[in-house]
């Protein structure tokens, strides 16, 4: 027969490095699953955070896979609760000997509660509850107008070339609404970019404001 503890014995280092990478709130467990159940647990690292230690036994999901040798039996990444009430997430895997028997299990339990609570702290203050705005950040107040014709012409949805009356007054409207025409000299490039004249422009000012 063979001897299940040197099958065992990598696992030591392997479950402090695991331990030392992720901390405290990482318990590692190594199960000896080919005697009695009631006392499987033959190493552990930070056992606090489920409360085991060596000489403890296995949980539901050992017994299932015992119950049942062919199956493969692992998990990855699931989420499961402790005695306390901490969230954890979790990885089992089995370990099978030469003759593909099932002998121990390594579990990795993560408490990950602190990090929940972290995560709902930073959706808070990132949450967007209000309307997305638009707001441009130029160098020189003449980009900032090229961005405000641009918009316009693209609300209307076709060049100025073709565009009838009442769509160069609904692209002024625009413009006057985005607070365009409070930048100084912005009339001459509005009649310039729309080929009307100034008493044009405020002529449609005056019917958009109506």
């Amino acid at each position: 027969m063979e001897n299940v503890r040197d099958e065992f014995a990598f696992f030591e280092s392997l479950m402090k490095g695991i331990a030392a990478l992720f901390g405290s709130k990482c318990e590692i467990v190594l199960h000896d699953l080919t005697g009695s159940y009631e006392s499987t647990v033959v190493m552990i690292e930070n056992g606090h955070v489920t409360g085991r230690k060596v000489g403890g036994c296995g949980s539901n999901l050992g017994l299932e896979v015992l119950r049942d040798t062919g199956r493969n039996g692992n998990k990855y990444g699931y989420h499961t609760n402790s005695r306390d009430g901490n969230l954890l997430r979790s990885s089992s895997i089995y370990i099978r000997n030469s003759k593909g028997e099932v002998i121990g299990c390594l579990c990795v339990n993560m408490d990950i509660s602190g990090l929940m609570l972290a995560e709902n702290a930073i959706k808070e203050l990132t949450a967007n509850n209000t309307p997305s705005e638009e707001e441009f950040f130029v160098n020189d107040v003449n980009e900032l107008l090229d961005i405000f014709l641009q918009r316009a012409q693209e609300t209307i949805g076709k060049p100025v070339a073709y565009m009838s009356r009442e769509e160069k007054i609904r692209a002024i409207k625009y413009l006057d609404s985005k607070g365009a025409l409070l930048i100084s000299k912005a009339g001459n490039r509005i009649c310039n970019f729309f080929n009307i004249s100034k008493f044009t422009l405020y002529s449609y000012l005056d019917e958009a404001g109506g």
